[in-house]
């Protein structure tokens, strides 16, 4: 693969104007990463999400936010009041020379301002604009204000999250914020290609609600396909041919991922594990089984219960690390159920390089942060730097690049403009 400071940035060339928040940030990562040039445009006074915690050692404060760094490194950073004559005039002078703008208003905000697609479009016909909104812009909920549990149970997804003999819990992160942002990254980039094929640009409409239907895999289908059924939360389970066996299992230190295997080829696996289990005593009713010539369908749940009560006591002995080494010997298809620490200590992740270190020149230390989520041979993931401070790219694309002068500046700043 060639060396990475000879290959270009897929975006290189490119330029995007940022107007979201946390709903949206991640798009704008996503295409900063990609080699675009992102300005991240927020309020003066700098945007609300950078008051989301947790903070860098625990310490409140707008340039401390840890998922402000994580959502916005590698863009540059203005201050712009949209709501004001000016700084809508200067929005409109951005748009005219910018290839993209990704936004998350509620829907029509930004056309009562004219700076929607429709007005932005005429200064620019090549632009291309991307709106992340819960619903989308259109249909009886467009306008609604939904936070991400919200998004996510109207999604479905908060349904089938949980144990089966628990209510519905709500997934630890903001998912649909995330996975709207992706799935909008993508749906610009087709957008992009669209406009290099055709010379126009388009506007993007991301509904979150629709993006996080698409990670419910096979429940919406087995609703219209297979005689209505509902799928409801299984936990560290699995209910499949009418039996219900474990998928997550406790160890020593933590879980790891595993499941019964029956026929061929699980039959050779399962002999080895039952064989490492009668080495310590356990397992003895399962010895002589003939597991190439068993099937789910027609064992009963209750000698099911039975196995997997002596290999979850098996299981208890031991670390991840003891029965993922054990497993990968006898080709087993066991895996830990990694957490935070275990993946930054991940021997694979460190082989290909996807950790990097960012300086931090303000908290006068470096951060390690997620790198590329793939390899290119011919263009490059852009490492660039940490998250932007509030304002600190206006001399930069106010003086230097429109053309103000410093007293200007002053004005604009004293009159709330920037």
């Amino acid at each position: 693969m060639p060396e990475e400071k000879a290959r270009p940035a897929m975006l290189g060339p490119y330029r995007v104007l940022d107007l979201t928040d946390d709903r949206g940030a991640l798009c704008g990562k996503i295409l900063a990463e990609f080699g675009a040039d992102v300005i991240k445009i927020e309020r003066p006074g700098g945007d609300p999400s950078r008051n989301v915690g947790p903070f860098y050692q625990d310490t409140p404060n707008p340039e401390r936010s840890l998922s402000w760094f994580a959502l916005n490194i590698n863009k540059r950073g203005i201050t712009l009041n949209l709501e004001s004559p000016d700084g809508q005039e200067i929005f409109r002078r951005l748009a005219s020379r910018a290839d993209f703008v990704i936004e998350s208003f509620t829907p029509g905000y930004l056309d009562k301002l004219g700076l929607g697609y429709s007005e932005l479009s005429k200064i620019n016909p090549r632009i291309i604009m991307t709106s992340i909104t819960p619903y989308g812009q259109t249909g009886p909920h467009s306008k609604y204000n939904s936070p991400d549990l919200v998004t996510m149970a109207m999604a479905g997804y908060v349904y089938i999250c949980g144990d089966s003999d628990r209510p519905p819990v709500r997934f630890s992160s903001d998912q649909s914020y995330l996975q709207g942002s992706l799935q909008a990254a993508v749906g610009t980039l087709i957008a992009h290609y669209y406009r290099l094929v055709s010379g126009e640009g388009q506007h993007v409409d991301l509904s979150m609600q629709e993006a996080m239907i698409w990670t419910l895999c096979y429940a919406p289908h087995d609703w219209y396909l297979l005689k209505q059924i509902i799928h409801t939360r299984e936990g560290g389970l699995w209910r499949r041919l009418g039996v219900t066996y474990r998928l997550i299992w406790p160890c020593k230190d933590g879980y790891v991922c595993y499941r019964l295997l029956m026929a061929q080829p699980g039959a050779n696996v399962m002999n080895d594990l039952i064989a490492s289990m009668n080495a310590e005593g356990l397992g003895e009713n399962m010895k002589g089984i003939d597991w190439s010539t068993l099937s789910f369908t027609e064992i009963s749940q209750d000698k099911i219960n039975q196995w997997e009560a002596e290999i979850g006591k098996y299981f208890l002995r031991h670390t991840k690390r003891e029965l993922h080494e054990e497993a990968l010997r006898q080709k087993n298809v066991l895996q830990p159920v990694n957490n935070a620490k275990d993946i930054v200590e991940d021997p694979q992740l460190a082989s290909r390089n996807f950790w990097v270190k960012m300086d931090h020149p303000e908290l006068k230390t470096s951060i390690t942060y997620p790198g590329a989520y793939f390899k290119s041979s011919e263009t490059a993931w852009q490492k660039g730097n940490r998250a932007p401070l509030i304002g600190e790219h206006n001399q930069e694309l106010y003086v230097k690049e429109l053309g103000f002068t410093q007293e200007e500046l002053q004005v604009l700043k004293r009159e709330n403009v920037i």
